[in-house]
This record gives structure tokens, C-alpha cells and sequence, in this order.
């Protein structure tokens, strides 16, 4: 056996066989190392695009919670003023009907104050009466006399 010609044959058969590898073979092992690497770098770039989505989305998250509390707070507000309208509305309300039961009353105190004065000059035009009845020694007519104590009357 010789060393050269079984280095040629040797050498001969590795280079078919790299051929062949090179031929049928490595095409679809590249393919499938392209395709791979297709999908890892599409995975990496989802990956990157869901990080940045979920950051804006903690922002819109965030900013929206900023709004829902200043829309709370003017509502809030808002409820406040309305309250303190509507206790100064129930204010003036109880004012004005303070204001309407006192001229009430005071109407009624007059009508009280004049009935009552009139039933004392009538009383006290009866004493007169009666007074004068004694001094006179006579009976005086109520009914026959009434212009005259009528006159009485409006003079006291």
C-alpha cells in the first residue's frame, strides 16, 4: 500500500464529499440558519416594540390617571359650590320667611292692639256711661244715646 496513492484517493473522496456537501447539503442548512435567524431577530424587534408599547402605555396610564383626578377634583369642587349655593339658597329662603312670619305677626299685634283698644274705650265709655248715670241720678238709653257714645269713643 502506498502512502501517496492512498493520500490521493483519500483526497479525492474528500473533495466529492465536500462537493457534494457543498452542493445538496449546506443550502439548506444555511436556509435553516437564515430562517432562524430571521425569527430570533423578529422575536428581539417584537420584543423591543412590545417594551416600548408597554412604556407608552404606562405613560397613557399614567397621564390618564392625572386627568381622572383632575376631573375628580373638579367635581368635587363643583359639589362643593353647588352645596354652598344652595345653603345660602336655604338662607335667604328662611330669611325671607322670617321676614314674612315677623310682618305677619306684627299684623296680627296690631289687629290684637286695636281690637283690644277698642273693647277698652267701650268698656271704659261703659264706666263713664255708668259714672254719669250716678252723678245724674238717671238711667241713660245705650241704644237711644249711641251717637253720643260713639262720639266717646273716638275721643278717647
Amino acid at each position: 500500500m502506498n502512502i501517496n496513492a492512498t493520500l490521493l484517493g483519500q483526497m479525492i473522496t474528500f473533495s466529492v464529499f465536500i462537493g457534494f456537501t457543498m452542493k445538496y447539503v449546506w443550502p439548506p442548512v444555511t436556509a435553516a440558519l437564515a430562517q432562524r435567524q430571521k425569527r430570533i431577530a423578529d422575536g428581539l424587534a417584537a420584543a423591543e416594540r412590545g417594551k416600548h408599547d408597554l412604556e407608552l402605555a404606562q405613560h397613557k396610564a399614567v397621564e390618564q390617571l392625572r386627568e381622572a383626578k383632575s376631573q375628580a377634583a373638579k367635581i368635587i369642587e363643583q359639589a362643593h359650590l353647588k352645596a354652598a349655593g344652595m345653603v345660602e339658597e336655604g338662607k335667604e329662603r328662611a330669611r325671607e320667611e322670617g321676614q314674612h312670619l315677623k310682618l305677619a305677626a306684627k299684623a296680627e299685634i296690631e289687629q290684637e292692639v286695636r281690637q283690644t283698644k277698642d273693647e277698652l274705650r267701650k268698656h271704659v265709655a261703659r264706666i263713664a256711661m255708668q259714672g254719669a248715670e250716678k252723678i245724674l241720678q238717671q238711667q241713660l238709653n245705650p241704644t237711644a244715646h249711641q251717637g253720643l257714645i260713639d262720639k266717646i269713643i273716638d275721643e278717647i
